[in-house]
Order: C-alpha cells, then structure tokens, then sequence
C-alpha cells in the first residue's frame, strides 16, 4: 500500500477530532451571555468562561507533550477524548446547583482533553503526507473546526438561549422564588446538549482505540538537526507569541460577539447567535478558500495579507455604529480562517524530533484565550459596559501576527540556504 494510501483513512479520523473541538470551542459564546444571566454576572466574570478554558492549554500542553512521548499519538488522542467526555458530563451537576465555579471547573476538564487532543493531532497532520504541502493538509484539517465553529452556535444558540432576557423593573417585580426558580430553568438548559456531546465524545473514543493508527517515526529527522534547547528556536518562539496573540483575538472577537451585536444594533440574544453561526460559516468558507489560494499564494504573504485587512476592519468595527460594526467584525472571522493553522505549521517546521516538544509550546500558547478576553471584559466595565470599544485589544493582536507572517520571509530564506548548501 502506499504511503498516501495508508494515510489517507487516520487522516480523516484525525479530521473528525477537529469537527469535535471545533464545536467545544464555540460553544463559549452562547455559554457567556447564558451563564452571564443564570448565574448574575458582569462582562468580567463572564470572561472567566473563557479563562478557565484557556488556562488549560497552558496548564496541560507540557503533560500532553510528555504523554505523547511515551504513548504516542494515538494514546494521547484516546486520553484526551476521555477527559473531553468526562467534562461534557460535570455540566449536569453544575446546572442542578447553579454553581458558576462548577461550570468553570467542568470547562476546564473538557480543555484539558482538548489539550491533548491538539496537541497530537496538529502535528499528526502535519506529517502524514507530503512535506511540501503540511500547511495547505492542516488548514483543510482545520476547514472541519470551522464547520463546526458555524454549527455550534447555531444548534447551541436554538438549544441553551431562551431568548428572554429580563429588564430591572421586571426582575424587582418578581418574589425571590420565583426569580431563583427563572434562574435554575435558565442554567438547566445546558444539561442536554452536553450529555450527547459527552456520549458522541465517548463513541469517537471507542472507535479510534479499534482503529490502528500509523505512528509517525523521527528518528530520521533527529539526526538532521542540532542537539540543542527548543527554547533555542527562534521562529518558533514567535510562533508561540503571534499564536498567543491569535488565539486570544480569536476567542475575544467570537466571545463577545452576541454583546456586541446588542450594544451597537439591538439585536436580541437569539437573533445575534444566528448572525455570529453567520460568520463563522464564513470562518469556514475562509478556510477552503484559503487553502485553495495556498496553492498559488505563499502561506505566510497570505498570512500578511489577511492579518492587515482585519487591523482595518477591527478599526471600523470600534468606530462604527448599527449593522456596519457588526458586517466589520463577521469579515474579521473571516480573515481569521487560515491564521491557527499557518502560524501552527510555520511555527514548527524544520523541528524534526523536537516537533512534538515545539507542538506543546504552541499548544501552551493558546492561552491567551485565557487572558485577552479578560482585558476585554475589564476595558468594557471600566467604560460602562462599553463592549464595542473592547475590540480596539484585538487590533494589537494582529499586528502581532503581521510581523510574523513578515518575518517568515527570512526564515524562508536560511531554509533555502541550508537546502543549497546540502
């Protein structure tokens, strides 16, 4: 059998782990106006929605990385589908008490299994065909997260939000018990969608510890490359940065998107979870597109291109009012499509055996999901709620980003030096 042949059906089980994180993931922002209401909470606390979720990556991405080493991919693949399951399951007694830390503890639990679960799987698709083509292969990988990433709030959206969002004069007009019961049907609304999340999670589980699966061998490659520190790689050091940077802009855009839409429009919870399922199928649209466009386009010139056009747009987004901000910031997503994958891929390429210690550093980075949007949530309490002036943190993000994808210029070129000196 051929290589491409032997690869091609772990590479579609593989794919289908990105479907399953992708809608974890964006879930979050149904999750952040719902328990912001069930639970009585500000902009900042629910940001900690996030955080907790977030922290996981930088909390769990070493452990994954040593896992892998001694259980190879797929056992850290299985580990993590159990751990996602497990959290899954914690959102029914975190809705029966209604406990906000709870919810951020079941959180935590299903990111700690996506943790391992991105960290083997990026990597894994990275190797599992022709070299020369690792970017485009993940940023199709990734076109199933973003399939995902339209599906979840969409489904999420119609399933969680009740659409009924009491004003002050109708919460002081209520008795205590019946305002606190309003409040348990509210939280209780989470406890069916996540008990099939965990069972399909569980099922997935099951079937890839049935399947064999090829391990991808380095030994070749460590001979290759000089022995030495991982913290010695430059380009990956920016590459743990600029995924910081992405991740936080990404999670920050997406999470506060429903509040947004309320604040500068109107728009009611209900109507702005379809306008956000809106953008991300765009989200999804931009990775096919992008990995089309990767055919005739560098990856890191498209990279430049796409994080200066969202500078621009997060700029209209901050300044504008009504429908225009909103269209800004669903262009946005966009323009996000092909960033985790690229900036993943050209990070680690030219690791060889330190691939999968460089993976977990980049995992460890997605941590700034964790962490912009809090800066968020505290710019839009300091200014009255003022969430639309929040997105001004994103613009430094992509400039961020922008450098990189600069930068990538000459790495390129001592890649191609060492190339011509062999």
């Amino acid at each position: 059998m051929s290589k491409k042949h032997q690869y091609l059906f772990p590479l579609i089980l593989v794919t289908i782990l990105f479907f399953l994180w992708g809608f974890a993931h964006n879930l979050n922002p149904i999750l952040i106006p719902h328990l912001k209401k069930a639970c009585q909470l500000s902009d900042l606390q629910s940001s900690l929605i996030d955080s907790s979720f977030f922290v996981a990556y930088f909390v769990m991405a070493l452990p994954a990385g040593y896992f892998m080493k001694k259980f190879g991919y797929k056992g850290g693949i299985i580990f993590g589908l159990i751990l996602f399951a497990a959290g899954a399951f914690l959102f029914y007694p975190a809705a029966s008490l209604r406990n906000f830390n709870f919810f951020l503890f079941a959180l935590f639990v299903i990111a700690s299994g996506l943790t391992f679960l991105e960290t083997a799987a990026n990597p894994y698709v990275n190797e599992l065909g022709d070299p020369e083509a690792a970017t485009q292969r993940l940023n199709f990988a990734q076109s199933f997260n973003g399939l995902a990433a339209t599906l979840a709030p969409l489904i999420g959206g119609g399933i969680i939000l009740s659409g009924k969002t009491l004003s002050d004069a109708e919460k002081a007009g209520m008795s205590p018990q019946h305002f606190s019961n309003y409040l348990d049907k509210e939280a209780s609304a989470v406890q069916p969608p996540y008990l099939v999340i965990g069972l399909v999670v569980l099922l997935v589980a099951l079937l890839l510890w049935k399947t064999k699966l090829p391990e991808i061998n380095e030994e070749e490659e460590s001979k290759k490359i000089d022995a030495g520190s991982i913290f010695s790689e430059k380009n990956l050091l920016f590459g743990v940065l600029a995924q910081f940077f992405y991740v936080g802009a990404q999670v920050g855009i997406a999470s506060f998107f429903i509040r947004y839409s309320h604040f500068v429009a109107g728009i009611e919870e209900k109507a702005a979870a379809y306008l956000l399922s809106g953008a991300l199928f765009g989200f999804m649209i931009g990775r096919f597109v992008g990995t089309f466009l990767m055919r005739f386009v560098a990856p890191h010139v498209l990279l430049a291109i796409y994080s200066s056009v969202n500078i621009l747009l997060l700029a209209l987004a901050v300044t504008a009012s009504g429908n225009l901000g909103i269209y800004a910031l669903m262009g946005v997503l966009f323009f996000m499509s092909i960033m985790f994958p690229t900036i993943f891929s050209l990070g680690i390429r030219g690791l060889g055996a330190k691939r999968k210690q460089g993976s977990s550093l980049i995992i460890m980075s997605i941590v700034g999901g964790a962490i912009l949007p809090v800066i968020m949530g505290r710019v839009s309490d300091a200014n009255g709620g003022n969430i639309q002036l929040a997105y001004a943190v994103p613009v430094i993000c992509f400039v961020v980003i922008l450098f990189f994808a600069l930068y990538q210029t000459k790495v390129k070129a001592a890649f191609e030096a060492v190339a011509v000196s062999h």
